[in-house]
């Protein structure tokens, strides 16, 4: 198990620093994946202890005609004896014309030593399906050679894979997406190969809140966006074993890419989270078609925590 591990593991340092030239189709863009990482690194899936629900719409660019809507749904179950999760998803992506179907399943493996730290490593796999509707063009110039009129579809494997350590105060991650279109040459339907590399400070000390500081890169081709995210959780003591309870948070992000995020999430209850994600682009020509973003996140909790360092994530939805 512990040469698979390693094997996984360099499998991933080698495509985060292949650099692929492909143009096409990118991963979605969602403003709330501080909260849920399992869209590009799978490994994330390992929470302990309670099965997993997240959901999230985005509209981008609104009153932009064709402007990208996505919907994103994922589930998965840690299981402590098998020290492994599973999970599923569904992405729908639909830009202009185009539509992107993107299922997976998803499995991770989880070594820790229950008191300071644990260490995840992550694939999931399915398939990508990206159709193109020319039909609906309704070009200045008729018959353009540089457009695509015609109605076609394209399915073909995908898989993830990525690997991610946590402590109580640190979460740090590497994981590389669309693993098939690494060496493949550009086209229309190309689901171009990114990595993701990013670092998570979280303190959770202090009585009045918990905060979570991150930073990500994300990396295809020759683009590079950086992101950084504050996010605070301000909470209540319960007076119970149970410690305090997190009831709203706020956050805020900005990517080089020139765009700003606004958050805001609050806790129906212990286990029942919903978020809103406010974006701002200050490129030109995009000020005034801000994009919406609403997330729902639920858990249903499978029994109390069988490890020690499980415990003390119960009463935080950041991890």
């Amino acid at each position: 198990m512990i040469r698979r591990f390693l094997f996984l593991f360099t499998t991933i340092l080698v495509c985060f620093v292949s650099n692929e030239m492909a143009y096409s189709q990118a991963d979605i863009s969602m403003s709330t994946h501080w909260f849920d990482r399992e869209g590009y690194n799978p490994a994330s899936i390992a929470r302990t202890d309670y099965i997993y629900l997240f959901s999230s719409a985005r509209e981008q660019w609104t009153n932009v005609p064709g402007g990208p809507e996505v919907l994103n749904v994922h589930a998965s179950e840690y299981i402590q004896d098998l020290h492994s999760a599973f999970g599923l998803s569904l992405v729908s992506d639909n830009i202009g014309f185009t539509q992107t179907i993107n299922p997976m399943l998803t499995y991770a493996f989880r070594i820790s030593n229950e008191r300071d730290w644990s260490f995840s490593l992550g694939l999931s796999a399915g398939v990508f399906s990206h159709s193109i509707d020319g039909t609906l063009y309704n070009p200045v110039t008729v018959n353009d050679p540089i457009l695509f009129y015609n109605l076609d579809k394209v399915i073909s494997p995908d898989a993830n894979i990525g690997a991610e350590f946590q402590s109580q105060s640190f979460i740090v991650g590497l994981s590389t997406t669309h693993l098939f279109s690494i060496g493949k040459p550009d086209d229309l339907f190309l689901n171009t190969n990114q990595r993701y590399g990013y670092i998570i400070y979280q303190n959770s000390n202090i009585d009045l809140f918990n905060y979570n500081i991150g930073l990500q890169a994300v990396n295809r081709n020759n683009l590079t966006v950086m992101e950084v995210n504050g996010l605070i959780q301000f909470k209540h003591q319960t007076g119970l074993s149970s410690g305090s309870q997190e009831i709203f948070d706020l956050g805020l992000t900005y990517r080089s890419s020139q765009q700003m995020t606004f958050l805001l999430g609050i806790n129906i209850s212990p286990n029942f989270r919903i978020g809103y994600a406010y974006d701002q682009n200050f490129i030109p020509g995009f000020t005034q078609n801000p994009t919406n973003e609403i997330i729902l996140e639920y858990r249903i909790p499978s029994k109390a925590a069988t490890c020690i360092q499980c415990r003390g994530q119960e009463s935080n939805w950041y991890h």
